[in-house]
């Protein structure tokens, strides 16, 4: 980063991987799930491979090749109920995020979140860790498409009251920083998520930052 900022009032963050490191609980509850339904279970870094882009991509590529629809629907539908359940219990948010968070909203930022995940699983997820934080949840579901598609993060701003040129998206892929530049927002990634950092860099990230203390920089005193 250089030493001087564009400054946001509105900050949107991804969540697996930005500000909650959700993956063992990602891979315990798969292959459960694979478990369930007489499958094979992968390795932790096949699992990590499947995840960015919603629990339906995560569970179709975990199933085999071939599955027929009505059980990939039928497992999903399995992974959803089960995580809710047992889907936490190795979850943990990022060393200085929850401090970070306090001060934005202290300086008055609006903050909300935007995954990929379904919608359900994120307004289960975000008050167990890290409650009364964040205005605004939202996760795939009907009229959120997944991202780089940017209505999901537009949507998400007009219901903060804030603007585009006012907002910093930040997450740690590259179709975080895609949905970033297609909803006219600020792209700020983190280099301690699920994905290497080059990815950030050729996705053109504004700013890459390596701990969650540095959004501070970006923010009004």
């Amino acid at each position: 980063m250089t030493e001087s900022h564009p400054i946001f009032d509105t900050f949107i963050f991804d969540l697996d991987g930005t500000i909650l490191d959700t993956m063992p609980d990602l891979i315990h509850v798969t292959n459960e799930t694979l478990t369930h339904f007489g499958y094979p279970t992968h390795t932790d870094a096949a699992i990590h491979s499947f995840v960015g882009d919603g629990a339906q991509r995560l569970i179709y590529r975990a199933l085999p090749e071939g599955t027929p629809e009505a059980v990939c629907a039928e497992a999903l539908e399995y992974w959803k109920a089960l995580y809710p359940q047992t889907g936490h219990a190795r979850t943990r948010h990022y060393a200085h995020m929850p401090e970070t968070l306090a001060e934005l909203k202290a300086r008055g930022c609006k903050l909300a979140v935007l995954s990929n995940k379904y919608e359900g699983g994120v307004k289960d997820v975000i008050p167990r860790f890290l409650p009364d934080l964040f205005e605004v949840l939202h996760g795939e579901c009907e009229g959120i498409p997944r991202k780089p598609d940017p209505t999901g993060l537009l949507r998400t701003i007009q219901e903060l009251g804030s603007a585009p040129e006012h907002t910093a998206y930040v997450g740690d892929s590259a179709g975080d920083m895609r949905v970033a530049h297609n909803a006219g927002t600020y792209a700020i990634g983190v280099d301690w998520g699920y994905n290497p950092v080059s990815t950030l860099v050729e996705a053109q990230a504004g700013a890459i930052i390596s701990d969650p203390a540095q959004l501070l920089e970006f923010a009004r005193a």
